[in-house]
């Protein structure tokens, strides 16, 4: 790595609120990535990998919890706004910052269209006579309300739609288990026969496997809002500890687990795309009304998606105009510590990228949607590239800010780096993950250029 300038480690104030609570955090990091993508999503990936799916949410929780730790250690040393793109900054300089925090930005503002969308698209359908544009209206109003009164709104509003989301998958891992040991009414124990039949445990063997974790391993994107959420509560270093302590086995638990319940009690051929397997078992054990339970908890699945989305922006772009790195008029704070022109700049963005997606979803917006595809692996790979850097400075300097470690350093974050790039160069290979790979790599290069011009530009200033 080149030498660069090492900003002081101890972070700088934050004129931010500071009205996060531990258990907003705590509920944060377990609600923070079970999204619909593991609701309806994971039926892609049982249907190519079968009960080889379990492996693949193995291997693929495997790597976002240790994305996650490493979070955890530079964020409970160093808490800021702006998290891993403040870290890359002091790790490797100001190009790494800009790039990285510019394209998280990216990312979230164009996923939250689809999110918003799909919130609609559910809404509609229970409400036919309110058009699809409509909803959209009112849930970025709502939204955009909420997070510019103040940042307990936004905890608050987490907090709940989290506890909602962990309660349901609670309540399924329950009743899949009854179901699984014969303990429901007319039910009988099921036993290994959908685990070893129809081709067995790996019937598409290990390229099934290696397919799946490709189907899967975005699904874990959103455990990065936390470590951002933790610089507005009230002991930011305590408290984002605790809440990756508390979230990074639990989150593995809810994913493999129900996926262990879905490919024991069903076959893995009787999937259908498009179709929640979720939807699939609680029909197969005779919950009523299956079908609209689930969309109830896509729906607030997707709202929460959306809310933290658009809190994670603003304080991305925000922190990216303390650093002089976004336009400094975004830096105006409310007398409540919120940025509300953060804010308004993410919404704005967000709102023309739901137009998009409404007039054109399969072609503008599709380049849009694969342009951020793979950002974040990207992302991903500059928090362990910074955090093989920082450990050691930390340790240097200030060893008594390391209240939080990464397991195994610095072996476990090579194996992490090594991890992500085998996943980049399988989509590479796969023909329906290649424009993603081809078009994320042209945005981010398109990010690098600028933060090179700037570079160059400060140095002959």
């Amino acid at each position: 790595m080149p030498d660069v300038p090492a900003p002081p480690l101890a972070p700088a104030p934050e004129p931010l609120s500071h009205g996060l609570k531990q258990r907003h955090l705590t509920m944060l990091g377990l609600g923070g990535v079970i999204g619909a993508g593991l609701f309806v999503g994971s039926g892609a990936g049982i249907a190519v990998a079968g009960p080889g799916i379990v492996l693949s949410y193995l291997i693929a929780g495997a790597l976002a919890m240790l994305i996650m730790r490493m979070l955890g250690e530079m964020s409970a040393a160093m808490p800021a706004s702006g998290a891993f793109s403040v870290h890359a900054e002091r790790a490797l300089g100001r190009w790494a910052g800009f790039s990285v925090g510019w394209l998280y930005w990216f990312l979230l503002v164009v996923v939250l269209a689809v999110e918003a969308t799909g919130a609609a698209r559910i809404a509609n359908g229970w409400v036919p006579g309110v058009p699809q544009w409509a909803w959209v209206l009112v849930f970025m109003v709502v939204f955009t309300v909420a997070n510019l009164a103040a940042v307990r709104n936004f905890g608050e509003f987490e907090f709940w739609f989290a506890a909602l989301k962990v309660g349901a998958i609670v309540l399924f891992l329950l009743l899949g288990v009854a179901a699984v040991a014969g303990w429901l009414p007319d039910t009988e124990p099921v036993g290994l026969a959908n685990l070893t039949g129809r081709g067995g445990f790996l019937p598409n063997g290990w390229d099934g496997v290696v397919s799946g974790v490709l189907a899967v391993v975005f699904a874990f994107g959103g455990l990065e809002v936390v470590t951002i959420a933790a610089a507005e509560s009230e002991d930011p270093a305590r408290n984002v500890a605790r809440a990756v302590r508390s979230a990074v086995w639990r989150i593995l638990f809810f994913y493999v687990g129900s996926m262990l319940v879905i490919v024991t009690l069903l076959p893995w051929t009787s999937m259908e795309p498009g179709r929640s397997p979720y939807v699939a078992v609680l029909d197969a054990i005779g919950v009523p009304g299956a079908g609209q339970i689930m969309n109830v908890v896509v729906f607030v699945a997707l709202l929460s998606a959306l809310n933290a989305n658009l809190y994670g922006s603003s304080r991305m772009i925000f922190s990216l105009a303390e650093r002089g790195e976004a336009p400094g008029g975004l830096l105006k704070v409310s007398a409540g510590g919120v940025p509300r022109r953060a804010v308004l700049a993410s919404v704005a963005f967000g709102f023309a990228s739901v137009l998009l997606n409404l007039k054109w979803p399969d072609s503008v917006f599709l380049y849009l949607l694969n342009a951020v595809g793979a950002v974040l692996l990207f992302v991903w790979s500059l928090i362990a590239v910074s955090q093989l850097r920082l450990r050691r400075r930390i340790e240097r300097e200030a060893p008594e800010r390391l209240t939080l470690r990464m397991w195994g350093f610095p072996y476990l974050t090579w194996t992490a780096l090594a991890a992500m790039a085998a996943v980049l160069v399988l989509m590479l290979l796969d023909d329906g993950s290649r424009p993603q790979v081809l078009w994320s790599a042209a945005a981010t290069a398109a990010v690098l250029a600028v933060a090179w011009a700037r570079e160059v530009r400060n140095r002959t200033t």
